[in-house]
C-alpha cells in the first residue's frame, strides 16, 4: 500500500542484463536509479527475487507486472522464461506479461497460449520495437485468444529512441480496426500516445469503455499539458499507473505525483491500482 492506496506498477522490465543491447543499458543508466539497480541485480546480471521484493516493499508496491520482450532489432530478446524465478518467488505479487512478435512466433495463437500457460495475465505487443503494425492481420489469432479468455492486450503507443525502432507503428489510430473487430477486448495504451499521439490516445480512451491510458514513461507533472485538449478529470479515471522500471528514478514518487493530479481520492485509487486490478483480473 502507498498512502492508503493499493499500488500496482503495471509496466516493468526486470530483464536479465545479458539479453539486452547496449542502448537498453544506457537508457536504464540515464533515467533510472543506479543504486536501486545495484541492489536488485546479482553479479551475473540477473534480478534476485528477494531483492526485487525488498525494492517493491520500500516503494509500497502491492503488485508488479513484469514484461518480457522479443525485439531483436531494438532492445534484444528478453524471454518470458527469465521471469519465471521472480513469479515463483512471489506469485501473488510478481505477475508475468506475455509478449509476441509475429516475425518470430508462428502460429501466434499457440505462442500466446503457451505464455498464458506460464501464468501471464496479459499480452504485450510492441509494434515499434518489433517492426509490425498493431492492425497486422497475422496478429488476429492472438487477439482472438485474448478476447475469448478475457485477457487484456497492452500495446506500445508512443515514440521510442532505441536504435532500430519504427515509430510510425506507434500511432494509436492503427488500433481503430482492432477495436472495431474485437469490441469486447480490453486494450491498454502503454505510454499513452507519447510523442505525437496524446490526442488520439485520449480520444480512444474517452470514447471506448475498453481502452485505457497507461502512464509508463510519462513525467506525471506534464500529464495535464499532454492531455490539455481533453477533460483531464474524466480522463484520469481511465489511467493505469506504470513506471517503465528500471527507467524511472522512483516508483513511489511517481505514484504520489500521479495521485496529486487526480481530482479526488476515488480517482487516485483507480489510477494507482483499482483500474489495473480490474483490467488485469488481479486477485
Amino acid at each position: 500500500m502507498l498512502d492508503g492506496h493499493v499500488l500496482v506498477d503495471a509496466h516493468t522490465h526486470p530483464a536479465r542484463l545479458a539479453t539486452l543491447k547496449r542502448a537498453w543499458h544506457d537508457w536504464a543508466a540515464d533515467f533510472g536509479d543506479a543504486d536501486a539497480l545495484g541492489r536488485v541485480y546479482d553479479a551475473e546480471g540477473a534480478v534476485v527475487p528477494a531483492r526485487f521484493g525488498e525494492l517493491l516493499d520500500a516503494e509500497g508496491v502491492d503488485v508488479v507486472l513484469m514484461f518480457s520482450e522479443y525485439s531483436p532489432k531494438a532492445t534484444g530478446i528478453q524471454p518470458i522464461e527469465d521471469l519465471l524465478p521472480l513469479a515463483a518467488h512471489d506469485p501473488a505479487r510478481m505477475r508475468l506479461v506475455a509478449n509476441l512478435n509475429p516475425h518470430l512466433h508462428f502460429p501466434v495463437a499457440e505462442e500466446v497460449e503457451r505464455q498464458l500457460g506460464l501464468g501471464a495475465v496479459a499480452l504485450k505487443l510492441h509494434p515499434v520495437h518489433g517492426g509490425f503494425p498493431a492492425n497486422e492481420r497475422a496478429l488476429y489469432p492472438a487477439y482472438e485468444v485474448c478476447r475469448d479468455r478475457g485477457v487484456p492486450v497492452v500495446v506500445h503507443c508512443g515514440t521510442s529512441s532505441f536504435p532500430g525502432s519504427m515509430n510510425g507503428y506507434a500511432d494509436p489510430v492503427l488500433l481503430d480496426e482492432v477495436l472495431r473487430d474485437f469490441p469486447t477486448l480490453n486494450l491498454v495504451l502503454a505510454h499513452g500516445g507519447r510523442g505525437w499521439w496524446y490526442d488520439a490516445a485520449a480520444f480512444l480512451a474517452l470514447s471506448r469503455e475498453t481502452v485505457w491510458i497507461e502512464l509508463s514513461g510519462l513525467p506525471p507533472r506534464r500529464l495535464p499539458e499532454y492531455y490539455a485538449r481533453h477533460d483531464f478529470a474524466r480522463l484520469s479515471r481511465r489511467f493505469i499507473f506504470g513506471t517503465d522500471w528500471p527507467g524511472v528514478p522512483g516508483i513511489a514518487s511517481n505514484a504520489r505525483a500521479v495521485a496529486d493530479l487526480c481530482p479526488d481520492e476515488e480517482t487516485a485509487a483507480l489510477a494507482l491500482g483499482g483500474n489495473a486490478l480490474r483490467v488485469y483480473h488481479l486477485d
